[in-house]
């Protein structure tokens, strides 16, 4: 017999990874260390794993790196890859919206948008090397941050 109840689910404790394929790993480094200041935790020739803030990880693979298995001495991770652009947010404290704005263009990071959300939270949207549409978010944004 199970111990599985219908409309009953395990708990979930939060993303812990969020993953990007990039077309060339070394110029997403340079984006993601120099622009964003994100320090890697480990690192090769196929991905990037970077500390993104309390129990978050920002994962960058380089595409088409990590279409075979891979096998560690705990097991097996499987194929996977990318394409296209893709979103994710970072956090940034209310009072960091201007300063952001000004690091960005010190950098040469143009801002696509701006938005002041219902609630009063700011979100920044800009481009990465690769396209994908990163966000930074002040806390509100959603009724759980």
């Amino acid at each position: 017999m199970s111990d599985v109840v219908e409309g009953v689910f395990p708990p979930l404790s939060g993303v812990l990874e969020t993953g990007l394929y990039v077309e060339d790993l070394p110029r997403a480094r340079i984006f993601y260390e120099n622009v964003l200041g994100l320090r890697p935790m480990v690192a090769d020739g196929r991905f990037c794993a970077y500390d993104a803030g309390p129990s978050s990880v920002l994962l960058l693979f380089l595409r088409g790196a990590t279409l075979e298995r891979v096998v560690l001495p705990g097991g097996t991770i499987p194929p996977h890859d990318g394409q296209g652009p893709l979103h994710y947010a970072l956090g940034i404290p209310a009072d960091m919206v201007e300063p952001w704005i000004a690091h960005l263009a010190s950098h040469e990071v143009a801002i696509e948008s701006r938005v002041t959300w219902k609630g009063g939270a700011v979100s920044l949207y800009f481009r990465d090397p690769d396209g994908h549409l990163v966000e930074l978010a002040t806390p509100g944004l959603w009724a759980n941050s």
